[in-house]
């Protein structure tokens, strides 16, 4: 794994970390047991809050609800690439989708989620995308 302490920035948003160049990095945000997740409104105002932590730039953003007490699917399209979710209330499960390039900062959003939602677990999985190690 890269060590995050050093990032460049190179051309086309790609990064370069220790011995690696990626083109962004990918979240995937499971919470369990959480709350407030049939709220549209509220759903949009925390997706807003996560673009401003994250140094992002908000090109878009639009929340489905399904029906009244169901879930909702929801996107922030980013000029760094995306934040998606989709919920289940039934369940209190939310599945939360964070990718970002350039100098914008992904890791921000996980303590807005937290304290959003209040979810009694919270499980991250970061992924390098377009990751190559360079040869040197």
């Amino acid at each position: 794994m890269a060590d995050f302490s050093e990032i460049q920035p190179l051309a086309g948003d790609f990064l370069r970390s220790d011995k690696i160049e990626f083109a962004g990095t990918h979240l995937l945000i499971d919470c369990w047991n959480a709350s407030r997740l049939d709220d549209t409104d509220y759903m949009k105002e925390i997706l807003q809050h996560c673009v401003s932590v994250s140094f992002a730039t908000l090109l878009h953003l639009h929340c489905h609800q399904f029906s009244k007490s169901g879930g909702l699917s929801g996107v922030a399209v980013l000029a760094e690439s995306h934040i998606s979710v989709h919920t289940w209330p039934e369940r209190k499960f939310a599945a939360f989708d964070v990718f970002m390039c350039g100098t914008a900062q992904p890791m921000n959003v996980i303590d807005v989620l937290q304290d959003a939602f209040q979810p009694q677990e919270l499980k991250v999985k970061k992924i390098l995308r377009g990751q190559t190690e360079l040869k040197y």
